[in-house]
């Protein structure tokens, strides 16, 4: 029976993705839920699990396609078994391209050349991100041996058949076009499984990384880390290491690993390794000593995503000052007696969350966004929420804010920080949203300018609480003051609207029965 493989809801207003990946040939054997293909958005890159164990018979949208949520990308038969199919697969790519041997094919000693596969339509060069293997190293068949990057994918090309690496012709960060030969290997088979125990301690904490059964994202957060696979406890489905068991470890007191100089060296000559590098002028190495660390995809993606809200809205900020005093002495009255009826701590970010719907209802422009030449008016209030996570800075959706109470809320935050640490928070959480919050202050910010999350526009920055001297009642007196700034898009809301809405979040803080009354 076959089962298509289609690409899954990816959260609101996602309607499409890009094949970053397979991680299986046509022919080979899977299992449920195995990760199958990895497909790239905007915003988060998705690891779509096998629906059922069988054999991948078929792909229908290759690394590089753009695909739409719903559409069939793949099918799977669940009464077949594993053939040597994919070995004629490189036969029907593109005239002059080097075909790779299948494994069965090659006589011991063969040499092979590894070339640079199809990286999707319109893509047509590429840049060596890492071998994975140095020269002399053994490796078995599929074993992945070098990265090749783009602005799209990242690719890893296995190895044809079992045997050793003998040449690298292109290092990393040298500019690949596709077809072009990379590197060469021997074939025969690579050292008995039983054997590799004993080799493992000698060889570096990258080689024995990389033969664990680790998904990219988990790859990615252990050598964004600086990690060693060898040191963490697996948990996952069939000894796989997770998310969750990286950052557990971190949690434990593991740490990152030495930095390997002789690892480094290779790449210490090269250019910047951004896709743009080859715009920039040629950077020498400082002799007391750099790192160069490639951004992630991640990475990249938040950095395109913010310098397009600057090149997109007329962004403007606007400040206040906060008397925190009052919301500090209602949490101390009520804490105990909160945290003993919900079972969670009351904090100041329910406050800040109900203060700022009120706010939303009284403007609403600051609730609205641009859509071509009309303005959307949102009579909802989904508020996204700024915590730290694995990768960096994420903004979860907390839907309908506005119907939930003081309990719900605080739940929701403290679950979104423990779920973004963990890795676990979903597509459809990370997107959608009317405004958004974010509390650089639990840092230790004064104050900043928070930078919008597009289409929204506006954004509520909360800052670090300190006693400063203020005149009340013409008199001067010590109160914890809080700055707090509201970032927005100038086209959509005036400086009349924009100064109002932080006094009402002023007025809402330093006299909380407003909240509890709606004014």
């Amino acid at each position: 029976m076959a089962t298509e493989i289609k690409v899954p809801d990816m959260g609101e207003s996602v309607t499409e993705g890009t094949i970053a990946r397979w991680f299986k040939a046509e022919g080979e054997a899977i299992t449920a839920d195995e990760p199958l293909v990895e497909i790239e958005t905007d915003k988060v890159t998705v690891e779509v699990p096998a629906p059922s164990s069988g054999v991948l018979t078929e792909i229908r949208a290759n690394e590089g396609a753009d695909v739409e949520v719903g559409s069939v990308i793949g099918a799977i038969d669940e009464s077949a078994t594993a053939t040597a199919a994919p070995a004629s697969k490189p036969a029907e790519a593109k005239a002059g391209k080097p075909a790779a041997p299948a494994p069965a094919a090659a006589a011991s000693g063969d040499m092979i050349d590894i070339s640079v596969p199809d990286l999707g339509e319109s893509v047509t060069e590429g840049t060596v991100g890492r071998w994975l293997k140095k020269v002399g190293d053994s490796f078995e068949a599929d074993e992945a041996l070098v990265e090749i990057e783009t602005d799209k994918v990242t690719a890893e090309l296995p190895a044809p058949s079992a045997g050793t690496l003998v040449e690298i012709i292109a290092d990393e960060g040298v500019d690949v076009e596709v077809g072009a030969v990379v590197g060469r290997i021997t074939t025969g088979d690579a050292p008995a499984a039983s054997a590799a125990p004993a080799t493992a301690p000698a060889s570096s904490s990258e080689a024995a990384a990389d033969d664990l059964p680790l998904a990219p994202a988990v790859r990615k957060l252990i050598d964004d880390n600086g990690l060693n696979a060898a040191d963490i406890e697996a948990t996952g489905r069939d000894g796989r290491i997770t998310k969750g068991d990286v950052l557990r470890h971190m949690e434990n007191g593991g740490t990152a690993k030495p930095a390997a100089p002789a690892a480094s060296a290779p790449a210490a000559p090269t250019a910047p390794t951004f896709v743009s590098a080859g715009d920039l002028p040629d950077r020498p190495e400082d002799e007391r000593g750099e790192e160069r660390v490639r951004m992630t995809k991640l990475r990249q993606t938040v950095a395109r995503r913010l310098k397009e809200a600057q090149n997109s809205a007329a962004m403007l900020t606007t400040f206040n000052e906060i008397d925190m005093k009052a919301v500090m002495d209602l949490r101390a009255r009520y804490k105990d007696d909160f945290e003993k009826k919900h079972g969670i701590k009351l904090g100041f970010m329910s406050m800040f969350v109900k203060a700022a719907v009120n706010a939303l209802k009284e403007i609403p422009a600051v609730n609205a966004e641009i859509h071509g030449d009309e303005i959307v008016y949102k009579n909802y209030y989904d508020i996204g929420i700024a915590v730290g996570g694995a990768q960096g800075l994420v903004v979860p959706v907390m839907r309908d804010a506005d119907a939930k109470s003081f309990s719900e809320i605080e739940s929701g935050v403290a679950d979104f920080g423990k779920r973004a640490r963990d890795g676990d928070l979903s597509m459809k959480e990370l997107t959608g949203g009317t405004f958004t919050i974010t509390n650089g202050g639990i840092f230790g910010s004064m104050l900043s300018t928070p930078i919008l999350n597009p289409p929204q526009s506006g954004i509520l920055g909360m800052h670090n609480i300190v006693k400063r001297p203020v005149v009340i009642d013409d008199e001067i007196v010590i109160r914890p003051m809080m700055y707090v700034a509201l970032s927005y898009d100038h086209r959509i809301v005036d400086g009349r609207e924009a100064v109002t809405f932080l006094v009402r979040i002023k007025q809402a803080i330093e006299d909380p029965e407003r909240l509890l009354i709606g004014v």
